[in-house]
């Protein structure tokens, strides 16, 4: 589906969606729960309802609602092939649990997931002595446990997604287990990883981000679970009232272990006028300064990012370009490609984004198929000198769903 969004002002209040992160970690927390667990506030984004679905194929009962979410855990096989759909999460999380099964368990997905490398989940799971076996390093995944336990070294400079699927999984093996992680990249999700897991009974402890130690034949206790607002989605929400607008965001919980919470601090490096509150955060359309930030940790964050930075004064420098490259597109070229269409120059220098500054022009832009390209070019054309169309703007359905409605709800004008 193609959307034009046009150059609009923005006013009045809106919430941030749920965090589909936190979502799908506690799907797979309930999931190996044994009882009935209660997720209010669920997100139910594409991405979600792979975990779901997941959930479902190994053994748990899932009953969506409008608010809430009931799960009951069991870990009883009913379906031996598993779509991760396009969720880079559900396939690095889910991959362990599956491996706590003594059954051939075959892992797929769909879109640009299929085009990722799944390396990284074999190498571990080979050293625990868990038979995977990948397509030529990408999906389908075959894998034969069952997952006992025992010790293995992972690189975390890549993607910290995989070992929380083995923090998830190891706590409910047969053996105590240790994780040597190299490099450790995105420490916040993984705070958020061993949150949830405390929250649901389970003791995990690490030793600078370097050394995690699992005890084995614990249990997963079912309860309510309240799901945070999305910090990443939030952050376009937030960025589009530094751009054009005067608005209150709802639903983002400050000191938040969400990574992305940090766009907090890149909108005050921009000259951003901010006002935080415990329930809400108002911003104001400003007048914006180039500036500097370190995203390796929080590489989300790029895309709305740039498009702050495409209406900064002078040339902003974002650092942490290298995890880019295996998202849902090549992330960096992506953007250099699509606001470059909107005449926003964005060069790439080693691990550096270097965006000059203006004003956004109107344009005709690819999504790439990926969900934060395309609101990153909604919000950068709230301000251009023309509307901008966004060609197969659809995808934003994988972490957002609501995404363009909410955007209405404020002023924003788009057409379809």
């Amino acid at each position: 589906m193609e959307r034009t969004v046009w150059p609009s002002r923005l006013n009045g209040q809106i919430k941030a969606p749920p965090s589909k992160s936190m979502t799908q970690r506690a799907i797979a927390a309930a999931m190996l729960a044994e009882g009935e667990s209660l997720i209010l506030n669920p997100s139910y984004c594409d991405d979600s309802l792979a975990a779901m679905s997941i959930a479902v194929g190994l053994g748990a009962k899932v009953e969506p609602g409008t608010d809430e979410m009931k799960i009951t855990g069991c870990r009883e096989l009913k379906e031996k092939k598993l779509n991760c759909g396009e969720s880079g999460l559900a396939i690095r999380m889910f991959s362990p649990i599956a491996a706590l099964f003594p059954e051939e368990i075959i892992m797929t997905g769909s879109g640009s997931l299929k085009k990722r490398p799944m390396s990284i989940i074999a190498d571990a799971l080979d050293q625990l002595d868990v038979k995977c076996i990948t397509t030529d390093g990408f999906l389908p995944i075959t894998i034969t446990g069952p997952l006992k336990g025992g010790k293995c070294e992972i690189d975390g400079s890549l993607s910290s997604q995989v070992l929380t699927g083995l923090l998830m999984a190891l706590p409910v093996a047969e053996n105590d287990s240790e994780i040597k992680v190299i490099n450790l990249k995105s420490k916040p999700y993984i705070d958020m990883t061993m949150g949830i897991l405390k929250d649901f009974g389970i003791i995990v402890s690490n030793k600078n981000y370097e050394i995690f130690t699992i005890k084995g034949k614990q249990n997963y206790i079912a309860r309510k679970y309240e799901v945070e607002g999305d910090w990443s989605g939030g952050a376009f929400l937030l960025v589009a009232g530094a751009i054009n607008g005067n608005i209150r965001v709802t639903g983002l919980k400050p000191g938040s272990f969400q990574s992305d919470a940090r766009i907090l601090q890149a909108l005050d490096n921009a000259g951003t006028r901010l006002s935080i509150h415990d329930n809400y955060i108002e911003v104001f359309r400003s007048d914006l300064k180039a500036f500097n930030f370190d995203a390796t940790e929080s590489p989300d964050l790029f895309p709305p990012l740039v498009a702050l930075a495409s209406y900064c004064k002078g040339v902003s420098r974002i650092k942490g370009a290298s995890r880019l490259m295996h998202k849902e597109s090549n992330r960096a070229l992506s953007l250099i490609e699509e606001f470059g269409k909107m005449n926003i120059s964005i060069v790439l220098d080693e691990d550096y984004l270097h965006i000059a500054g203006g004003t956004a022009a109107g344009a005709r832009v690819n999504s790439h198929d990926d969900h934060r390209i395309a609101m990153a070019a909604a919000i950068a054309a709230l301000a251009s000198k023309g509307d901008v169309a966004i060609k197969d703007s659809h995808c934003v359905a994988k972490s957002y769903p609501g995404f363009f409605d909410d955007l209405k709800k404020i002023g924003a004008k788009i057409s379809e």
